[in-house]
């Protein structure tokens, strides 16, 4: 699996990500919601080079030009809710594409907080079957939720090719899915945190991002 760090360049990936880790932004759910959804715009551009493309003819009222169009049928999933604006950016670029929404969550299964599960309730996606899958989730902590997703979506069909999107990546995540994806999917991340805490949470990271895109949670 190819794994592709943006923090290691310097673009302006690394504002959005400083505003979305401060606290004193975090109090505003429209910046914090804006802000995830340019990294997936920035990233989708970025994805976009390694596509296939093919030339199209287009007229002008002067003439007629040749200009390369992306070929790839392309699928976005998401994770709700927090990937929700995420899949939002995705889908601004790449706006012919079609969209997968898996309902995968966290479950602590122990009365510390300390050991989580995965639970999958609801999938609405077109099959995968030789296309593009891109799967966009903010948070890449366990690693469990992506998993799930990946499973749940490429048993829909075998994918062409697969990539896996996320804003903040935990080492224990990616190597979670380093063992449970196809070898030649590519992992994209804005950032990689150390590790996670006691609770699994990304350290630094920036808090949960479902309940700073759109409200705390029960």
């Amino acid at each position: 699996m190819k794994v592709v760090n943006f923090a290691e360049q310097n673009t302006i990936l690394n504002q959005y990500m400083a505003e979305l880790r401060d606290k004193s932004y975090q109090k505003s759910r429209p910046l914090f919601r804006n802000n995830i959804m340019r990294i997936g715009q920035v990233m989708a551009y970025e994805m976009s080079k390694t596509l296939h493309f093919k030339e199209k003819t287009v007229t002008t009222p002067l003439g007629i030009i040749d200009i390369p169009q992306v070929k790839d049928d392309i699928v976005i999933a998401t994770v709700l809710r927090a990937g929700l604006p995420f899949h939002e950016g995705f889908l601004s670029m790449f706006d012919h594409a079609a969209s997968a929404f898996v309902s995968a969550y966290r479950m602590y299964t122990n009365r510390e907080h300390t050991e989580v599960g995965i639970h999958t309730e609801y999938m609405a996606t077109p099959s995968c079957k030789g296309k593009t899958l891109i799967i966009a989730d903010p948070m890449l902590a366990t690693g469990g939720s992506m998993v799930a997703a990946y499973e749940a979506l490429i048993a829909t069909g075998k994918p062409a090719q697969v990539h896996i999107a996320c804003v903040i990546a935990a080492p224990e995540g990616i190597d979670m899915v380093r063992q449970n994806v196809a070898d030649d999917t590519t992992l994209w991340c804005a950032a990689i945190d150390p590790g996670m805490n006691e609770h699994k949470y990304i350290v630094p990271g920036f808090g949960d991002c479902g309940d700073l895109c759109y409200g705390d949670k029960l």
